[in-house]
């Protein structure tokens, strides 16, 4: 009798205990397709497992719009490949060659190698690609023509390094040139050096980790709404979901101070990513902004595992730049005013 009522105990505690973890199974990923495939890597509540480092720099040498005499091919041909290859051959060469600050040619100043800027090994070069440009849609590989609003808007935004001032004080310059941020979707492109991003993943959310300005998104994907639109963020504001294997990131609630190629606050991103082998995520984004773009775009990127650690990218400390340019323009506007008042 003592042996059949532990029996009848044991069996309803184990009934208890799996009921509440077999719904946390099901609610750590709702909107999960039934269609993901068993080969995708697996977190330990079921998620497709993205995580690590990963760097876009295989992708430095595809230009993000397409040169127009390659029309809609999306891939170069085997002799523009080899001459393609053979550029960045010369260019990594050059860049491991010895590098002499005191010899530096002055009179370059400015280009790459000279006194003035930092040594081409500092810089990262891409693998050959074959691919023709980051755009994918429309079929030209092209970003559509943008509206005369945002052109407007683009020349009232066009300051700092992009510009000729005024430099009244630092918000005079771009998030970018304040170490603010690069925005979104601009950090996942690579730029001339830390093209690395890492992603974590948590129950119900994602983390990615830019390496420039170093700054991080965190991405809900547990079924949230959205904020409210008054509400405006520097990265908008981010929700996923899964659908198979894909990542599926929804974000909009830009702030007007953000701006990705002219965008304005209206702008719509819709982000996948989908991890297509052991050492390679897909990234694709398509981006919709009425007020800017004549109509939506989209543009992809391939990104390979990258197993070394990302170091903190200390821009705001190391800004000597902006402190710079602000007291190159009191030296310019007291030079005026002594010359005015003789």
């Amino acid at each position: 009798m003592r042996a059949r009522l532990i029996m009848c105990v044991a069996a309803i505690l184990i009934s208890v205990i799996a009921i509440p973890l077999s719904a946390s199974a099901q609610s750590s990923s709702p909107s999960r397709s039934a269609a993901g495939s068993s080969a995708v890597p697996r977190t330990p509540w079921g998620d497709p497992d993205l995580q690590g480092g990963w760097t876009s720099q295989s992708e430095l040498g595809v230009p993000f719009e397409r040169p127009k005499e390659f029309g809609t091919r999306q891939e170069l041909t085997d002799e523009e490949f080899a001459k393609s290859s053979d550029r960045l051959r010369s260019e990594r060469e050059r860049d491991n060659a010895e590098f002499d600050l005191e010899t530096a040619d002055r009179s370059n100043a400015g280009a790459v190698g000279s006194a003035t800027s930092p040594p081409p090994h500092w810089l990262e070069r891409g693998n050959p690609s074959r691919r023709t440009s980051m755009v994918i849609d429309p079929p030209d590989g092209r970003v559509p023509e943008i509206t005369a609003d945002a052109r407007a808007r683009i020349q009232r935004q066009v300051r700092g390094s992009f510009g000729n001032g005024p430099w009244n004080g630092p918000k005079d310059f771009t998030l970018y040139d304040r170490c603010i941020t690069r925005g979104v979707p601009g950090s996942m492109f690579p730029a001339v050096y830390n093209a690395n991003t890492r992603i974590v993943q948590g129950p119900g959310f994602v983390a990615i980790t830019y390496e420039m300005i170093h700054e991080t998104r965190i991405i809900p994907v547990d079924g949230r709404d959205h904020i409210g639109s008054t509400i405006r963020q520097y990265h908008g504001d981010s929700r996923g979901r899964w659908e198979g294997d894909t990542l599926v990131v929804d974000a909009r609630n830009f702030s007007d101070a953000t701006n990705y190629r002219g965008s304005g606050k209206d702008l719509h991103l819709v982000e996948r990513f989908t991890r297509v082998g052991a050492n390679d995520l897909r990234y694709e984004v398509t981006v919709e902004d009425a007020t800017t773009f004549a109509k939506p775009w989209t543009a992809a990127l391939n990104l390979k595992t990258q197993p070394e650690e990302m170091f903190e990218y200390a821009c705001h400390e190391g800004n000597h730049a902006m402190f710079n340019m602000l007291s190159a323009a009191r030296a310019a506007e007291k030079a005026a005013a002594d010359s005015s008042s003789r």
